[in-house]
């Protein structure tokens, strides 16, 4: 299964437009609240390479990984088949 994480802050607005869009098209996801979780931080920057928000990490069945940094639905769409 593919598993989608999305590193963001309770007041990032693209952090919330890419919630609302995953939830729009049925994919789980794990929120992790980088304000709520400072431990969590470096994990972010590793992962996208940056301290933006959001930072969305997918990593597909056949162990492939998406790293997205901010909301773009064609980078979204493309790495989820949709």
């Amino acid at each position: 299964m593919t598993k989608v994480k999305i590193y963001s802050t309770t007041t990032c607005p693209y952090c919330k437009l890419a919630k609302e869009y995953f939830k729009e098209k049925g994919v789980e996801y794990e929120d992790v609240l980088l304000d709520q979780q400072p431990e969590e931080v470096q994990m972010s920057i590793d992962t996208c390479s940056s301290m933006g928000v959001p930072c969305i990490h997918i990593t597909k069945d056949d162990g492939s990984e998406a790293k997205i940094l901010g909301f773009d639905k064609n980078a979204i769409n493309l790495a989820l088949g949709l």
